[in-house]
């Protein structure tokens, strides 16, 4: 479900008000940083320091700016030189109001930035951090990325930072370089792929690179060289933008080839121009590639030298959408009772010393919070449609385990596996308990 609804391709309408400065490393160790992330339906959240207040944020190099979305009063940042902006991003909407913070701190484990620019939006209206399953505060790009170099190892599930000034490029005889062009500080390379399912035409293709999208591929319609949605395609709602929703076409095209690796069959999103009014400002560019093909190579972004670097790390095959027709949402907690055995000697009760050391087990409750997953949408027509389900379903066991056993990341996994796989769900809706099956199904 977030693979299909969180691209993060916000484009601005306006562009930096002051000069940033540098992110630089610091300590003993300064010629790198290694960082652990989260990969939570493709994308990279990396703990991130401002003001002093550890929070968690995208790593995106989809964005241009820093972007705060998601605040409690609990984590308060003490935000600096604030003032009221307007932004504007892919969806069909009106632009929205933030407010630009300068003068802020950043950090990244040992690596500083001060005197950062911060956009802090005041109506989180897609609810980020319930789609994703856990709490994301905010998404950070071209700030950081441009002052350092970054190995992306999406299996160990670790970033490197290196220090420009200090990196020593390692020959590398199975990575593929590709140099990298900017426009409005996001990098673009370009690719070849086969679009037309019905001949073998290899079209040349400017695609930014994005982290900070979930799914494989999405690809403009209309544009030069032209693109046209197969005529196997569905209709679907591909996300939530800053500025509206974001319709398209979801379909898969022949193979799109980086370099010497060749990936067949990749899920691509076809996205309309209503949607896409401000990314096709950039007329060169014909989509993006994003976390689904990233994440099966480790990368090396390096700004500095203007180039993008991959290795292969994983299988380049199997590529699947959500076959339930079902969109999740967090829905806060819930109290759960769960049984716990506790053993004890019984030492008073035995009349001879064979029988001291005989353990009994007393059964006792306890409640605690726990996840709760509930429907946000459902796709009409789709297996889950046909079932029966429900928008505000309640989700209480998938597959006969409790839903809350699951992070909200391993149920969409499981609705991205292959077709025909059987999901059985016991939803409540309101006050009365309801089972429902049904086998997840390939649309195109």
């Amino acid at each position: 479900m977030i693979k299909q609804l969180l691209f993060f391709l916000f484009l601005f309408s306006f562009y930096s008000i002051s000069a940033q400065n540098k992110f630089q490393f610091y300590g003993s160790n300064s010629d790198k940083q290694e960082v652990k992330f989260e990969l939570i339906n493709n994308l990279i959240i990396i703990p991130l320091e401002i003001n002093g207040k550890e929070l968690s944020f995208i790593l995106d190099t989809g964005v241009n700016k820093s972007i705060l979305f998601n605040l409690a009063k609990k984590d308060s940042i003490g935000l600096n030189n604030v003032k009221k902006v307007f932004i504007r991003g892919l969806g069909d909407g009106e632009p929205i109001e933030a407010l630009l913070s300068q003068g802020n701190t950043f950090k990244v484990k040992n690596i500083l930035g001060k005197k950062q620019s911060l956009y802090v939006i005041l109506n989180d209206a897609f609810n980020l951090s319930a789609r994703m399953g856990t709490t994301i505060h905010g998404i950070i790009g071209y700030d950081l990325l441009k002052d350092v170099i970054a190995r992306v190892n999406y299996n160990t599930k670790r970033i490197t930072f290196y220090n420009p000034k200090k990196y020593k490029k390692k020959r590398c005889r199975k990575c593929e370089v590709f140099p990298l062009e900017f426009y409005r500080n996001k990098p673009y390379i370009n690719v070849e792929g086969q679009i037309d399912t019905t001949a073998n035409k290899i079209t040349q293709l400017k695609l930014l690179i994005d982290t900070g999208g979930s799914d494989a591929m999405w690809l403009f319609e209309d544009t030069k060289p032209e693109i046209k949605t197969p005529i196997k395609h569905f209709k679907d709602i591909l996300g939530e933008g800053f500025s509206g929703t974001i319709y398209g076409n979801r379909s898969k095209i022949p193979q799109i080839k980086l370099g010497r690796y060749l990936i067949k069959e990749p899920t691509v999103s076809f996205l309309d121009s209503t949607s896409t009014f401000n990314a096709r400002k950039f007329k060169e560019r014909n989509g993006s590639i994003g976390g689904n093909i990233l994440k099966r190579f480790k990368i090396w972004i390096d700004y500095p030298n203007k180039e993008f670097i991959i290795k292969k790390n994983g299988s380049l095959k199997g590529f699947y959408y959500n076959m339930s027709g079902l969109q999740l949402v967090y829905d806060g907690q819930e109290l759960v009772k769960e049984k716990a055995n506790t053993s004890f000697k019984d030492f008073y009760n035995s009349n001879n010393d064979n029988q001291r050391n005989t353990i009994s087990l007393i059964t006792t409750y306890h409640y605690k919070f726990k996840p709760k997953y509930k429907i946000s949408r459902v796709v009409e027509g789709s297996p889950a449609y046909k079932a029966g389900l429900l928008k505000d379903d309640i989700i209480k066991t998938i597959n006969g385990k409790a839903a809350h056993t699951y992070t909200l990341d391993e149920i969409i996994g499981l609705f991205h596996t292959k077709p025909n796989k059987k999901i059985k769900l016991k939803v409540l809706r309101g006050v009365t308990e309801l089972k429902y099956e049904f086998r997840l199904e390939k649309r195109i």
